[in-house]
Parts: C-alpha cells; structure tokens; sequence
C-alpha cells in the first residue's frame, strides 16, 4: 500500500505496512533496530501512542478521518509519550526526520491506496 498527499499528489511513501490486527498493533516497532526511510506503519482508531521499549526515535503523524493531519511530532525518542490528540483517528508512524523531509504539514490530506 502507498500513502500519498492528496494535496500535491506527492507519493510519500512506497510501502505503508496497515497495522489493524492484534499483533501488528502490539508489536508495531518493537524490537526492531530501525525503520527503513520507505516504510510507515499505519494504526487505524488511534490517537495516542508510546515509544516504550524501543531502540530509536520516530516521526509520529496524527490524521483525522478525511485524513488531514491534526499534529506532527518530530524525533520522538525511546520511553516517550504521543498525544492522545482529540480529532484524531489513526497515526502513521514513520523514520525520524521523514515527516520533516517530506514537507509534512498540519492540514494536508493523507490518502491510503494501491
């Protein structure tokens, strides 16, 4: 799956990993060393997240249910707290310094497909 910005019709990432099942959204990043800078996680009916137990920072992008970013947080390190932030319904959880580097801001719209 591809996560695009309906905005400018930019692709920002080839490979969006969609964590709807008890395990992909337990697990998510733990255990793993790091994200590859094409890869996010997408986490369907959240609007708040923790970095308990991992080993590297994230770029953490809250939407709400159109899509639209309500708030970006940058570099959030190991044992870090994420919202909860009210409007929000899913976060897509991405390398550090990618939402940055995607030119990643508060109201564009972010669309989910092949």
């Amino acid at each position: 799956m591809k996560l695009k910005n309906a905005i400018n019709s930019q692709v920002i990432f080839e490979n969006l990993v969609y964590a709807e099942s008890y395990v992909t959204r337990t697990v998510g990043l733990l255990g793993k060393s790091g994200l590859p800078a094409e890869e996010a996680l997408y986490f369907p009916r959240c609007n708040a997240i923790h970095t308990f137990f991992m080993k590297f920072s994230i770029d953490c992008v809250f939407v709400d249910k159109k899509g639209a970013v309500q708030k970006i947080y940058h570099e959030l390190k190991p044992w870090r707290f994420a919202g909860p932030v009210w409007g929000a319904t899913a976060v897509i959880e991405m390398a550090a310094g990618m939402a940055k580097s995607k030119n990643l801001k508060i109201g564009d719209i972010l669309e989910c497909g092949p």
